[in-house]
């Protein structure tokens, strides 16, 4: 194969698909235009029908009317029999063999219309019921069309929202260390200027009870039981004398 004809081919190839993709894209609107072309079909049979039928009952009329006028001459004829003009008998005979002729051709005729026309009543009515399935099946696959593509879309913007909730955590991760070591950073700060002036031995030394002219609680209270302490001290002896017995005096030494 030559390299033109492999060009060719490929040509084709990509022609092919290129027409594939299309008309999968282009589907329900292909499958729209040809319910329309189906009605459109289905409206010029109808039409058809109409005009058969149309006809139909026209031939029925003519194949009545040539009935009617071969009965009337042949009670013509017979009078003419009777009254003995067997010249007129054989004219007006002449007629009714060609009506009766004309019957002949046209009832065939009659019996096909009718056969035409139930044909068409059938095709008719199994092509609407066809359309029809086929009407309500698009209704469906465009139902499924419009629900997977608002799941698709549903998904996008779902994998949207998740790629912009990790990166808003991510930033808020960002900023808690930003200002946690903010905070260290404050903290040191502290820390240097009270060892700078003092205060933090200051505070050592208050925690620990030793600071000058630092009182506690415990020391106020102390303080305040102090004097009861020392006035029950004091008044400790005399409560002892008083406590010792009295001497009875006796009469007989006395």
């Amino acid at each position: 194969m030559s390299m033109f004809s492999k060009l060719i081919t490929l040509f084709r190839g990509t022609a092919h698909e290129a027409g594939a993709a299309v008309v999968d894209a282009n589907a329900l609107r292909i499958l729209d235009q040809e319910i329309r072309d189906a009605d459109n079909a289905l409206a010029r049979a109808r039409d058809d029908l109409a005009t058969l039928v149309a006809k139909r009952r026209m031939t029925e009329k003519e194949l009545q009317n040539l009935r009617d006028q071969s009965v009337r001459y042949e009670g013509s004829a017979r009078a003419a029999l009777s009254k003995g003009d067997e010249a007129l008998a054989t004219e007006v005979a002449t007629r009714i063999a060609e009506l009766e002729g004309e019957i002949a051709l046209k009832t065939p005729q009659l019996g096909d219309m009718r056969s035409a026309e139930e044909r068409m009543h059938q095709t008719i009515a199994q092509t609407q019921q066809k359309v029809e399935n086929l009407r309500r099946e698009i209704d469906v696959v465009k139902v499924n069309d419009s629900v997977q593509r608002a799941q698709a879309a549903v998904a996008s913007r779902g994998g949207s929202a998740t790629a912009a909730l990790g990166s808003a955590a991510d930033s808020l991760k960002r900023i808690k260390e930003r200002q946690a070591v903010q905070d260290e950073k404050f903290r040191a700060a502290g820390e240097l200027e009270d060892r700078r002036t003092g205060a933090d031995l200051d505070a050592k030394l208050a925690a620990a009870g030793i600071l000058p002219g630092h009182t506690s609680a415990s020391d106020v209270l102390a303080r305040l039981k102090a004097p009861k302490e020392e006035a029950l001290q004091l008044e400790a002896p005399r409560l002892q004398i008083e406590a010792q017995p009295v001497p009875v005096e006796r009469k007989d030494e006395a």
